[in-house]
């Protein structure tokens, strides 16, 4: 029994010293050993990097683009839209557009003259509206519309943005016909009132 406790310890103390040599072995091995795919890369020389450094001194990115005509420049220009037709006084000049044709030739043509979209044969392409004030002030509209009911007649009271600053206007209206709104002017005018005939496209 004690030879072979002896010989258990002996064989348990030798694989102890051989497992820990295997392990240090095996850790010097690792920490020697070279890293994967490190060693392989090319290492640049100075020389190198002052070329490249150089190269990308003077380079344009844009140099590939300065051979080819822009885009912007072979477009054919085109005239900017107009405004909206606003209301004006009773005179007005006639509607023209020029031919798209003749300016894209360079050749300018007289002007073409262009009926308003809503006009028909023997209908009028406008209304009309008596304007018998606009005030700074709702106040006062409101009693110049009470003053137009007291003589019979009907006003509305509408706002209007003018050089930054709200407009309060009273107009009698709208009349299809002209006849009409010259007819209610002239008896606001007999009156004393101060009326203007405006007219607004359809």
């Amino acid at each position: 029994m004690k030879s072979q406790r002896g010989g258990f310890v002996m064989g348990l103390i030798v694989g102890l010293l051989l497992g820990l040599a295997m392990a240090l072995a095996v850790a010097l091995y690792v920490t020697k050993a070279p890293v994967p795919f490190v060693n392989k890369v090319q290492q640049r020389t100075p020389e190198q990097d002052a070329a490249e450094a150089e190269r990308n001194k003077n380079w344009d990115p844009n140099a590939p683009l300065a051979n080819k005509p822009s885009a912007r420049a072979s477009a054919p220009a085109v005239a900017a839209p107009l405004p909206p037709p606003k209301a004006s006084a009773v005179t007005e000049a006639p509607k023209s557009a020029r031919d798209p044709a003749a300016i894209l030739s360079g050749k300018e043509s007289p002007p073409i003259a262009i009926a308003p979209q809503s006009a028909k044969p023997g209908v009028d392409p406008f209304i009309y509206f008596v304007q018998v004030g606009a005030f700074s002030k709702p106040e006062d509209a409101e009693q110049q519309r009470a003053k137009l009911a007291m003589l019979g007649y009907t006003a509305k009271v509408t706002e209007r943005e003018q050089s930054g600053r709200t407009m309060y206007r009273v107009r009698l209206g709208p009349y299809q016909l002209r006849d009409e709104a010259e007819s209610t002017q002239n008896k606001l005018q007999s009156g004393g009132e101060t009326a203007a005939l405006v007219r607004v496209e359809r």
